[in-house]
């Protein structure tokens, strides 16, 4: 898709528009995975509440509730046959099965994290909920989880937008916030595969 299509100008005018109901429609999407620029939405949300244009709360509970079930659509997604599409995946990038049931095992491991510290990093925030699901963590748990994380990401990005939106452009809030999102998946990419990348080495596989 162009990127005229998802210009910050016609976020804003879709949100004004269609208001409350276009937060909650633009992260449960880009939760599914379709790409959508739901964190963008989710600020303009925030921005046009603090002009008055929207209510607060509204925007912040239809934040929460599209975060929320998009993380649990993507949870029952990667439960129910997440694991064979990653497998066929590994198969196409050349990446052996024992090393995708590494990454399966690590994320086993720090699963409550990745999902709740997950919303503030861009496309974990799309993957945690099916890696959870691919990862088999306990449905009560995955949605404590899902739903704190969910909750404080929509707090901070509404709130976030709501007071800073007075003060700072709404192009530049975006931008700062994408930014935010890019390098912590980069310190994520590298906390996972600096180890395996060393142990590797000493294995000499």
């Amino acid at each position: 898709m162009s990127s005229e299509v998802f210009s910050l100008e016609t976020i804003q005018a879709i949100a004004s528009q269609y208001g409350y109901l276009a937060v909650f429609l633009g992260i449960l999407l880009e939760n599914l995975g379709i790409p959508l620029p739901g964190e963008t939405v989710t600020l303009v949300g925030g921005f046009l509440a603090g002009s008055g244009e929207l209510n607060y709360w509204f925007v912040l509970v239809s934040a929460i509730s599209g975060a929320t079930l998009g993380g649990t659509c993507g949870y029952w997604i990667g439960k129910y046959g997440g694991w064979q599409l990653l497998v066929r995946l590994g198969r196409f990038f050349r990446i052996k099965e024992h090393k995708l049931v590494e990454l399966k095992d690590k994320f086993s491991a720090n699963a409550g994290k990745a999902v709740f510290f997950g919303r503030f990093v861009a496309l974990l925030r799309i993957f945690a909920g099916p890696m959870a699901g691919i990862a088999q963590m306990p449905f009560g748990k995955f949605f404590l989880f899902n739903l704190g994380g969910a909750t404080v990401w929509a707090s901070v990005m509404v709130t976030l937008a709501f007071f800073v939106g007075r003060i700072v452009s709404l192009d530049q809030l975006v931008a700062w916030a994408a930014q935010f999102a890019v390098i912590a998946l980069i310190l994520v990419v590298a906390w996972i595969a600096v180890p395996i990348w060393l142990e590797s080495r000493k294995t000499g596989v």
